[in-house]
């Protein structure tokens, strides 16, 4: 299956189109290490005379991995000439099936030795196909190369001029893990680089590495188009060091069609190799050097993978506890930070940062080294932003610097993060709380059931208290005895409830008021008896003369004639101080009647009734 390139262009803008530089790619640090299968669609070296322009649409190569090898990573690699006939719209197979399972490539390179002879390489990520399928052989079909059987660029005659670079091949490269390797550095470096007789040297920087111990570093290749029996020149370094692997990769040889994973001479036209690299590069080396010489053999590289013994922290942390306050927004957090999986220590200052349903809200960093298998507890005070929610999700992560991007390598840097629900306990109002209005019972007071009030009051509560003021309540100090049977000092008062739940409590407050009203609980001393023994000595009338403060009171003899004029402060005591017989002497024995005015704006009409004055 093809696609244009001018079509790929203008419609898949992630593909990588040119001589592409070998970067790293991806890099797995644990207990990992890397193998690899393929193979050549070219039936003899094309070097060589006779039937060699014969190109394969498919081949196949088996998996055996070990029951204890689990794939975290694999990459499909495919590669062959371009059709040079079609030089505006060069045609590329970047559509092809492993396994009965169609394969798009997810980036494409090209290689460019003269302006007839172009090369391409497709490289997929395929892990979850790999880890479906599993051990087995797996098969590559729809490599479509066939034209370069008529192309007179790719596949000469030995009357034609030596341009023999017809070729076809596919590669899986594997990183997996295994419970009882040492801990590795496995690096994955991809691109599309070569050396020819016109262009005889590249060198390939590889960066990010972390040599700790060099026992076991080993380096893979995977190379296109590398002739057995051409070799001019042809030379492989690292740091400096030429490479061999006797006897299938000489020295002046390197790239000469074998597979070094299963010992063969004939992949023929490609080269799926590795090399021991243990001597070859230092304790502490963070690059290494590779330099590729060729004075005749078109040679391109299209992965390279290093495995080096990588002694790594793995920085992990726990919330082992937290702490918040009644209507406040600091949250106290207690957590420690591991090293438990690990081959190295979690170096100081290794920054932690703090999020509240993932907004950044503040950082520390560890004090010390933490030891291979150690730990450091520490705790912060987290000031949480009103504008995030009350209920929220509190994020610690371990080697990160508040952005997502940590500075410590480490051998697992996908569980550097632990989180737990907090809930804030703010202080908010209790709603809807009732203010209570009684009827004056007598000098401003009435008796209030203050818990008439909890109808309003939101379940759970542990102890709900009444205090006289705001300080008392959240003092806790001087609460109201009896709630049920509270009598008022003023008749207009504030009553602070506090209501306690299991980890917090909530304060709000209600009005209470004694009000002028008429009951029907009226009584009063229809007799009275001013005779100096304490008892009856003036008129009262409860529910009136002690409740409506303003009122004015007259009382007049039998005959109708008033005789005394006074009110709340100035009740009748039996004595006259109005008429011609106000002597303010006591007056006869007799039955004397009062109208009572109340002027108040409710009650319009006055009292009026009858009281007998005696001695």
């Amino acid at each position: 299956m093809k696609k244009h390139i001018l079509l790929l262009l203008l419609l898949g803008g992630f593909y990588s189109f040119g001589q592409v530089p070998i970067e790293l790619y991806k890099q797995f640090n644990g207990r990992y290490n890397h193998t690899a299968i393929g193979n050549t669609l070219n039936i003899l070296d094309n070097s060589l005379a006779g039937n060699f322009c014969e190109i394969l649409s498919e081949s196949s190569a088996e998996l055996l991995l070990e029951p204890n090898q689990q794939v975290v990573g694999a990459y499909l690699y495919w590669s062959g000439p371009i059709n040079a006939d079609v030089i505006i719209e060069e045609q590329i197979d970047n559509i092809v099936s492993l396994n009965g399972t169609e394969i798009i490539a997810d980036d494409i390179y090209t290689y460019t030795l003269t302006s007839n002879h172009n090369y391409f390489a497709c490289f997929t990520d395929v892990t979850q196909i790999i880890q479906g399928i599993g051990n087995g052989n797996y098969t590559l079909t729809n490599l479509d190369l066939s034209f370069i059987l008529t192309s007179p660029y790719f596949c000469t005659s030995m009357g034609w001029p030596a341009n023999q670079t017809n070729y076809g091949g596919w590669a899986l490269s594997i990183v997996y893990e295994q419970d009882n390797l040492p801990y590795n550095q496995v690096s994955v470096f991809n691109g599309f680089d070569g050396v020819s007789s016109l262009n005889n040297y590249i060198a390939i920087q590889l960066t990010n590495l972390n040599v700790i111990d060099n026992d076991g570093a080993k380096i893979a290749f995977l190379a296109w188009e590398g002739d057995e029996n051409l070799a001019n020149g042809e030379s492989l370094f690292i740091n400096g060091n030429q490479l061999s692997n006797l006897p299938l990769n000489p020295a002046n040889n390197a790239f000469n069609g074998t597979n070094s994973y299963t010992n063969s001479d004939e992949l023929h036209n490609m080269d799926l190799d590795f090399y021991s690299i243990q001597n070859n590069i230092a304790v502490g080396d963070t690059e290494a050097l590779i330099e590729l010489r060729s004075l005749q053999d078109l040679v391109m590289v299209n992965y390279v993978v290093t495995v080096l013994n990588s002694q790594l922290p793995d920085a992990t942390v726990v919330i082992d506890d937290l702490d918040v306050s009644c209507d406040d927004r600091d949250v106290w957090v207690a957590y420690t930070v591991f090293n438990t999986n690990s081959t190295e220590y979690l170096p100081e200052s290794t920054p932690l940062a703090f999020y509240a349903n993932g907004v950044f809200v503040g950082s520390s960093a560890t004090i010390n080294d933490i030891e291979i298998g150690g730990e450091e507890p520490n705790s912060i005070v987290l000031t949480i932003p009103v504008n995030i929610a009350n209920n929220f999700t509190l994020t610690i992560a371990v080697d990160d610097v508040g952005t997502g991007v940590g500075e410590v390598q480490e051998t697992n840097e996908t569980n550097n993060t632990t989180i737990q629900q907090v809930n804030l306990l703010l202080n908010s109002p209790i709603e809807n709380l009732t203010d209570l209005e009684i009827c004056d019972e007598g000098n401003n007071q009435a008796t209030f059931d203050l818990t008439q009030v909890e109808i309003n009051v939101p379940v759970g509560a542990t102890q709900i208290l009444y205090f006289m003021s705001l300080s008392e309540a959240e003092s806790l100090i001087n609460p109201i005895e009896f709630p049920e049977v509270y009598v008022n000092t003023n008749s207009i008062e504030t009553i602070f409830i506090r209501v306690n739940y299991p980890s917090c409590y909530r304060i709000s407050n209600f009005i209470i008021e004694a009000i002028n009203c008429l009951t029907d609980n009226i009584s009063g001393n229809n007799g009275i008896s001013p005779n100096g023994d304490g008892v009856n000595e003036t008129l009262v009338i409860l529910g009136i003369t002690d409740v409506f403060e303003q009122h004015t009171i007259k009382i007049f003899n039998r005959y109708g004639t008033l005789i005394f004029e006074g009110g709340y402060k100035l009740p009748w005591n039996g004595k006259a101080n109005r008429g011609i017989n106000h002597t303010n002497s006591l007056l006869p024995v007799s039955t004397y009647y009062y109208v009572i005015y109340l002027h108040d704006n409710f009650i319009s009409e006055p009292i009026t009734g009858w009281v007998y004055l005696n001695y």
